[in-house]
Formats: C-alpha cells, structure tokens, sequence
C-alpha cells in the first residue's frame, strides 16, 4: 500500500480508528513525521493531540539503524542483539545517548511551548507514527506513556513490517497497521511524497489542534 504523503496515510488511519470516538481518547504523535499523521486523526476522533518525545539511537556506523531509543521521564530502551552485532565503542555509546537527551529536551522546549503534558491517566492513548522499522522508538513511545497511568495504549501506523507488528503486539492493548509488508527497506518507500517535517509544521499543527 502506497501513501500520497503524511496527511493521506493520516486520514486513512482515522477511518480505522473510528471507533474510538467516545473513548475518551488523546492523540499522541510523536515528532517530527508523526505530526502530519496525527493531526487528521485527532481531528477525526474529536480527540486532544499532543507529542510523546522520543529520540532513536543510532548505531555510530550506520545512524539510520536503531540500536535503542530514549524517552521522556528517563526511558531507555536497548536492542542488545542490534549491539552486539555492531561492535560501537562505549565513548560513541555515551556521545550518541548524550545528544538525544540534549535534544529530547529542545524538542519539549520547541514543541510545547511552556504547555503543560495532555494528562493520560485513566485515558484511551493513541500513539502515531509515520511507520515503525525495528520498532525501538515505538517501544519506548509505549512505556513512556505507561508511565503515566494510560488505561490502555493503542499504536497506530500507516505501516510496519510484519514481524516488528507481530513482536509490538504483544507490548500494547492494540496495533493498529495499514500495511504489514513481508519485505520492507525503509518507512519512506511506503510514501510517495516523505519530505522532512520541520518544527516549524510541527508547532502549527499543534496549535490547530483540540485542546485537551
């Protein structure tokens, strides 16, 4: 299944997630290319959309590959088979890590605003992406929100491959994927147009969206 661009895949996964309209449900995406997927589904469900910050870290040798993730309130999530496979020095280790927190914290600064967090407790949380690759970020996303007492946690993307579907399924109340492909390379070639969201669209998507 082939997407026009963020906002298509987006009006696509609201009409699948329709009947989550009355549940109470927060929208959370998380930044930057799961903003413009977000925001049509927010909108949809009638639903609040805030991000869930969360920073992939990349093997030192080739940064597209996920060994792990970081998120807020201290999460950390390691594929520990993706590093030992990569050999990466400790030293490199530590400069990556450090530079996703330094970011983690420009991006609430940037993205909020001052704002305070959507509270999740007790709530039906929606966390989307543009797609999932190894699924390290997503994981993170989850416990993150978790951590703050979500009554269930529903992960949504326009595409995944099928085996990280299969192993996410079993860490959220729900998954809910347009598109599993057996072969998958990379998010972007599941798009026709997948330019870089910046901050600046992510700011005013935000700020259109539905207060909480």
């Amino acid at each position: 299944m082939m997407f026009t661009d963020r906002e298509d895949a987006g009006r696509q996964l609201a009409e699948h997630l329709s009947h989550l309209r009355d549940a109470d449900a927060v929208v959370l995406a998380l930044p930057r290319g799961g903003v413009p997927v977000a925001h049509p589904v927010a909108r949809a469900l009638h639903a609040p959309l805030d991000v869930v910050l969360v920073r992939k870290l990349g093997v030192p040798s080739h940064p597209e590959m996920a060994y792990g993730a970081l998120g807020e309130d201290g999460v950390r999530v390691v594929n520990d088979d993706v590093l030992a496979g990569v050999r990466a020095r400790s030293a490199d280790l530590v400069r990556i890590e450090a530079a996703a927190r330094a970011e983690l914290v420009r991006q609430a600064s940037r993205f909020r605003a001052g704002r305070p967090r959507t509270p999740l407790a007790g709530r039906t949380v929606i966390l989307v992406d543009d797609g999932i690759a190894t699924g390290a970020t997503a994981a993170a996303a989850c416990r993150v929100v978790a951590a703050q007492s979500a009554a269930r946690v529903v992960l949504a993307v326009p595409v995944a491959p099928r085996d990280t579907a299969e192993r996410l399924r079993n860490t959220v109340g729900e998954l809910v994927s347009l598109s599993e492909p057996q072969v998958f390379f990379a998010v972007g070639e599941w798009y026709r147009d997948f330019s870089q969201t910046t901050d600046d669209e992510v700011v005013g998507l935000l700020g259109r969206s539905t207060t909480p």
